[in-house]
């Protein structure tokens, strides 16, 4: 098929991406693109820290304008132009102009539709009160800052922990205003494994952020009296009653599908637009990219939403492509993402513990806490660090670290190797750079490939954090081998204390009969223990991320 005249609904990562593309591959094409907002080009994912005032103007969060991109690339691009429906039959789209409400047909060869999602809304009494607003566009954070001025907001409440709810909850924490974070589920961040989002709760409290996990919003009422919210009063289902003078719904997004269900092509489970690798829906006319579509997760094979940028103008590149015949192929998703909050660092990259039961994959979980640069060069900061791995070939199938330096770094090389379908063995192997500022002789993703190498060849066996709750003292051993001041700083409940370099001496301290689960501050040094131990003759395992894990994820956030 000859595509002369290619119709982009939608601008943004993937619209805009799919539009320069096409365009550096086809000088002769027509190229319309349709954004129902003011703004085609935007940087979505800036908007929280303009709204913390880290990014000064609004001009610094628009990438291409109209004119720019006209100039360029020659994109007839307009904005403020809502595609109302798709004629498959006629090849054509259905377009109102939202300022002056004319409506016409624009015809296409071939179609592309980049319709993204829209910000939950769920059927909470009063979620409509004024005062109340999410986040997905310039519009919505100048309305946000409009608001803040004119009521003189000093409390604002953030529902929901996801992405945009902790980015707004430090950004607003930033400007000033006494903020609270609502959770309907136990912990933030669903991609992360509970003990890793512990430690992203500790950091909230730490910063005087109000943190309600596990008690989902009820309603937003009126102020009652002795009440003074500019907004609304947050109930959650505990009863407990927050004043707010401003409200941040980021409850997750949906799917925009209309378009797309009103043309008849294939919807799927997870509620977008279902694509093929070459991101053709079920019409070969039509591809759709970013947000609207479900993905492939590359470990479990499940289909999902993944509403990120990276692959938003990954899929937009691919598409264009393939309107003009190629065969660009999209793999699918390892969900590889980065958060900053206050001081700490989290990313993440491939499956969770969740995800991998859900599919039946086997797998082991790892923690240590190694230094983010070599610890003898000043500013080291331990870096929280769990990678997934299949106990039968080694692969890694999911990573996740926190820290306050270098996690982006060793989540960059994680997501790599991922790509790869490396195993533990090859991380272990990995040649990194190393300077003392910079990172250590064996690197931390280095470090997690021995120690998984270790899990792998059956030199140690592994009891995890969630497990400690269970043991029983008449058939185990719970083993402390730090020095006695770490020891005085905090313990586990019912443990037995020997020092790593007193343990030889005092074997017969520890009855044979029993396994022993030893621990340390981090890790290492309980590994060493468990390496004596077992050459002894004992059952041992090793607590994996020992104190520091356990400590971490059992500590009850205060508020």
């Amino acid at each position: 098929m000859t595509v002369r005249r290619l119709v982009i609904v939608g601008g943004v990562a993937g619209g805009a991406s799919a539009a320069a593309r096409a365009r550096r591959l086809s000088e002769s094409c027509g190229i319309v693109v349709f954004e129902r907002g003011p703004h085609v080009s935007f940087a979505n994912c800036g908007l929280p820290y303009f709204v913390g005032g880290e990014i000064a103007e609004t001009d610094s969060l628009l990438l291409q304008t109209p004119d720019s991109l006209r100039s360029r690339f020659n994109l007839d691009v307009r904005v403020n132009a809502e595609v109302l429906s798709i004629d498959r039959a006629e090849h054509t789209v259905r377009v109102r102009e939202t300022q002056t409400g004319r409506e016409y047909t624009e015809p296409f060869d071939a179609l592309v539709l980049s319709t993204g999602a829209t910000p939950l809304r769920p059927p909470i009494p009063g979620i409509d009160r004024p005062g109340h607003f999410t986040v997905r566009n310039i519009p919505d954070v100048e309305r946000i800052l409009a608001w803040i001025g004119e009521n003189r907001s000093r409390r604002s409440v953030v529902v929901g922990g996801g992405y945009i709810g902790l980015e707004m909850a430090e950004q607003l924490s930033r400007r000033g205003l006494a903020t609270t974070v609502v959770e309907a589920s136990p912990q933030v961040m669903a991609p992360l494994d509970p003990e890793m989002a512990a430690w992203l709760h500790r950091e909230l409290v730490e910063n005087g952020v109000g943190l309600f996990l596990g008690d989902p919003v009820a309603g937003f009422e009126t102020p009652g009296p002795g009440e003074s919210a500019k907004a609304s009063v947050v109930v959650l289902r505990s009863g407990r009653r927050i004043e707010a003078d401003l409200v941040v719904l980021g409850l997750g997004v949906r799917p925009e599908v209309a378009l797309a269900r009103g043309a008849g092509l294939d919807i799927g489970a997870a509620g977008g637009v279902r694509v093929d690798e070459n991101l053709r829906t079920s019409d070969p006319s039509i591809f759709a990219v970013g947000d609207a579509i479900e993905v492939r997760d590359r470990v479990t094979g499940a289909w999902g939403i993944v509403p990120l940028a990276g692959p938003a103008n990954r899929q937009g590149r691919i598409a264009a492509d393939n309107v003009f015949g190629g065969d660009s192929r999209y793999e699918g998703t390892w969900g590889t993402a980065i958060l900053r909050l206050f001081g700490l660092a989290v990313g993440c990259t491939g499956a969770n513990e969740r995800s991998l039961r859900r599919a039946g994959i086997p797998f082991e979980a790892l923690h240590l806490h190694p230094g983010s640069h070599a610890g003898y060069f000043p500013g080291a900061e331990p870096i929280a660090l769990k990678i997934l791995f299949a106990p039968d070939t080694g692969r890694l199938l999911g990573a996740q670290a926190v820290g306050r330096d270098g996690v982006d770094k060793r989540i960059d090389v994680l997501a790599t190797a991922l790509k790869a379908g490396m195993t533990v063995h090859d991380l272990a192997e990995l040649e990194l750079a190393y300077a003392p500022p910079f990172g250590s002789a064996k690197d931390p993703v280095n470090m997690a490939g021995m120690a998984a190498q270790n899990v792998f060849a059956g030199r140690v066996r592994l009891a995890q954090w969630h497990e400690v709750a269970g043991l029983d003292p008449r058939r185990t051993v719970l083993l402390d081998v730090r020095r006695d001041d770490e020891r005085e700083r905090g313990t586990i409940p019912g443990s037995v204390h020997i020092p790593l370099d007193s343990l030889r001496r005092r074997l017969e301290e520890l009855p044979r009969d029993h396994e022993i689960v030893v621990h340390c501050q981090s890790g290492q040094r309980s590994y060493f223990a468990s390496r004596i131990l077992t050459q002894a003759g004992f059952r041992v395992r090793n607590l994996t991320g020992s104190y520091r894990t356990w400590n971490t994820a059992t500590q009850t956030p205060r508020s």
